[in-house]
């Protein structure tokens, strides 16, 4: 029985960031050293990163300045650092309309879908907390069945989607009746701040707010067939990546050795995919399209070459790391969706999808396209 996304949409907060403008406030923080006025400049230039979406509408210099600045004082020019009970307020503030928004794009993109033919709902999210939360918010708003059964993955980072579409799976394997609404939605740049720390430089460099919603089911027709999952652990690594709760935001370890770690053990990683398959000679080669997370251009670069794929195959990636930057979990599912919207993507065609977190984890995703003729 095939079990099938039937649609994935997205969204991103009103405030665009130009990586250039945004470097130049990081590089201009009177507490910088010289090292990391030099590492502002180097990671933000080499990120492959034109434009970001931030939920921190101070950072628009479109708009008047507030009186009473959280994050950026602007006549000042003074990046502020406030604490983490003040972004965790802004997050329950803003992050319940961007999981509501996309969930309905989402909903409304099925048309033969009405809000009680949902059976489950599961959101995903590491920048944030509050309860109810946003799969309650979800089913208040979308008006779903009040025993919709709801579920939530919280703070495990940029590999987090495929923990939600592989239990979105096996529930509709479990109940061919089932519809799952699968929904991510990050505010990483609430926790930005200045430092001279080479790790938060680099996620001030690439991370970024945005949402994406997918409906699963068996039933109905769609665009991508979901045909197995896989998780892996490197056998090092734990210390290189993680996600930790500060006094003043929450804080990123990305260590410069990540691409590295990759690049050595991808292959292996995405062996006991391969091997789960129905098609039992199922290569690399075979493979047409990759769903790649742009965790940063060194790591696209590291998988690109170990496994020798083309410009074109890397292209999704970079496309959605250059407009959007990273946006956690809801990134691959950016990416999946740049596939599906391209021409090149026919049916019958695979797609690996994959993307890495702290642990190291590697998880991979194997899909087929499925066109309505």
């Amino acid at each position: 029985m095939p079990v099938k996304i039937r649609t994935i949409q997205t969204a991103v907060p009103a405030t665009q960031l130009a990586q250039d403008e945004i470097r130049d406030v990081f590089a201009s923080q009177p507490n910088l050293s010289r090292l990391g006025e030099r590492l502002i400049a180097t990671s933000f230039n080499s990120a492959a990163i034109s434009t970001r979406y931030s939920c921190v509408d101070e950072f628009d210099l479109t708009l008047p300045p507030p009186e009473r600045p959280m994050f950026y004082d602007r006549a000042a020019g003074l990046l502020l650092s406030p604490s983490t009970a003040e972004r965790n307020n802004v997050y329950a503030k803003q992050a319940g309309t961007l999981f509501t928004e996309t969930a309905k794009k989402a909903l409304d993109a099925c048309e033969d879908l009405a809000p009680e033919d949902i059976t489950h709902v599961i959101t995903v999210s590491c920048t944030g907390f509050y309860n109810p939360g946003p799969d309650y918010q979800i089913v208040r708003a979308l008006g779903l069945a009040p025993s919709t059964v709801r579920h939530h993955l919280g703070f495990m980072g940029c590999y987090a989607a495929f923990p939600a579409l592989r239990a979105a799976r096996d529930f509709c394997l479990a109940d061919p009746n089932a519809t799952v609404l699968v929904v991510c939605a990050e505010l990483c740049t609430l926790h930005v701040h200045s430092s001279n720390d080479p790790d938060t430089i680099m996620g001030s460099a690439i991370f970024a707010d945005g949402a994406a919603a997918v409906i699963v089911s068996a039933k109905g027709s769609g665009p991508l067939q979901m045909d197995g999952f896989e998780t892996v652990l490197t056998p090092v690594g734990e210390e290189a990546m993680a996600w930790n709760i500060g006094d003043h935001g929450f804080e990123m370890v990305l260590g410069t050795y990540v691409p590295h770690i990759i690049d050595e053990h991808i292959t292996a990683a995405l062996q006991p995919l391969l091997d789960k398959d129905t098609d039992s000679e199922l290569s690399l080669e075979k493979i047409q399209h990759w769903g790649l997370h742009p965790g940063g251009r060194a790591i696209l670069d590291r998988v690109q070459n170990r496994l020798g794929l083309d410009d074109r195959q890397l292209a999704p990636a970079r496309a959605i790391l250059d407009g959007y930057g990273n946006m956690s979990s809801a990134t691959v599912l950016f990416v999946l969706k740049e596939i599906l919207d391209s021409a090149e993507a026919d049916s019958g065609d695979r797609v690996c999808s994959m993307a890495f977190g702290p642990g190291l984890t590697v998880e991979t995703g194997l899909f087929t396209v499925s066109r309505r003729e």
